[in-house]
């Protein structure tokens, strides 16, 4: 059973169909004047508009790129690019960021931006007062996540997003991106209420294939363009559109939207999950447990475990979950998530993450509360032993 789904999800059946004629049939370029070219076009902007709906952007506020990694890119280096200056070369981030945006900003730094990474403690959330502390007068962009990728925990976006538009409001020239790509499709997302002036979202985190995101742009932003050579996407990215991922998207899009409601659903099973195991290992740890979080995240701690060996036990008996974010995987380095919240050593190295999505089971569960006890257990054995 599949419980990595904050790593990528399945396809839904009705996005697969909605993108294979544009594979097949529909195989126009978008930019070609004919009608083979304005049917792709066409497509293009209805899942532009869906994609919008979601979040409640307007469409011309939607630029389609490669998945979450490129939107953090572009919104992060676009900004810089198009606005900075000696009186403006600033950037606040938090250190628990995803790769995406914490390499950018490493660049940026490297290039001569102050950067500053604000701590999120045990909690998993930095607080608003602490970004408010931190802004200063040639602060140009501050870029936190709407949701952590490994704990789930959600950030205080729309109170962050407040604080910028203030000082906007007064002159400053200063941005909010945030990235939500975990977030979207999950839990309620509305660009207006969070005052967020960027935000990245990507396609296979909410049934969609992998290869297709999109960045959000508000009307007052300008970006410098990343790549270069054409001038899709209203000159803020580049190159061919992937209709028929586009397409995939904007059909995703729409199934996110009706069915947000699920999500409490997986939000109770999540809960399940947790209470059932606490009762089975009582040295069992929830990180992150006390903050709001994702309703499809639980990151479950084993002070004293290979989290690693755990992860390969439970494939072997069927259950595929993960350490943390598969951007990550393959590095000897410890989750520099759990780190950045200042958990103990013996807590970073023991920790998996089991991610659901509205395709979980109720006997997919039941399954992991039997199996993962056991599993824990047999595993400690050789510990103890010692």
């Amino acid at each position: 059973m599949y419980l990595d789904n904050a790593a990528t999800t399945r396809v839904l059946p009705e996005v697969a169909a909605a993108l294979l004629p544009y594979l097949t049939e529909q195989f126009g370029n978008a930019s070609s004047v004919h009608a083979f070219g304005q049917r792709a076009r066409a497509a293009i902007e209805q899942a532009r508009r869906s994609v919008a709906a979601l979040i409640g952007a307007a469409p011309a506020e939607i630029a389609f790129v490669s998945g979450g990694t490129e939107a953090n890119n572009l919104a992060i280096q676009g900004v810089v690019g198009a606005y900075r200056s000696s009186h403006r070369s600033h950037i606040i981030t938090t250190a628990f960021e995803h790769p995406a945006v914490l390499a950018p900003c490493q660049a940026l730094e490297a290039a001569g931006l102050r950067v500053t990474r604000l701590p999120v403690g045990a909690a998993g959330r930095v607080r608003a007062e602490d970004v408010a502390a931190a802004l200063a007068d040639d602060t140009l962009l501050v870029t936190i996540m709407l949701a952590n990728n490994e704990v789930g925990t959600l950030q205080p976006i729309a109170d962050i997003g407040a604080l910028v538009a203030e000082r906007r409001r007064r002159g400053q020239a200063i941005f909010l991106h945030t990235d939500a790509v975990q977030a979207v499709g999950k839990i309620p997302v509305s660009v207006r209420q969070l005052q967020a002036d960027l935000l990245s979202l990507s396609g296979h985190k909410l049934h969609a294939p992998k290869g297709v995101g999109a960045l959000y742009v508000a009307k007052h932003v300008r970006l410098a363009p990343q790549q270069l050579g054409g001038h899709q996407e209203r000159d803020r990215r580049a190159g061919t559109e992937a209709v028929a991922n586009i397409v995939a998207l904007g059909r995703a899009a729409q199934l996110a939207a009706e069915r947000l409601d699920q999500m409490e659903a997986v939000r109770a099973l999540r809960d399940e999950l947790e209470r059932e195991l606490r009762k089975r290992i009582p040295s069992l740890a929830v990180n992150g447990g006390e903050s709001p979080r994702l309703p499809s995240i639980a990151n479950l701690g084993f002070d004293g475990l290979d989290a690693n060996r755990l992860v390969i036990a439970l494939d072997l008996a069927g259950i595929a979950v993960s350490t943390g974010s598969a951007c990550s995987s393959g590095s000897t380095e410890p989750s520099h998530v759990l780190r950045a919240m200042g958990l103990p050593a013996e807590r970073v190295r023991g920790s998996i993450r089991i991610s659901l999505s509205c395709e979980t089971a109720a006997a997919d569960i039941a399954r992991v509360i039997d199996v993962l006890p056991k599993t824990v257990e047999r595993l400690a054995r050789p510990r103890a032993a010692a």
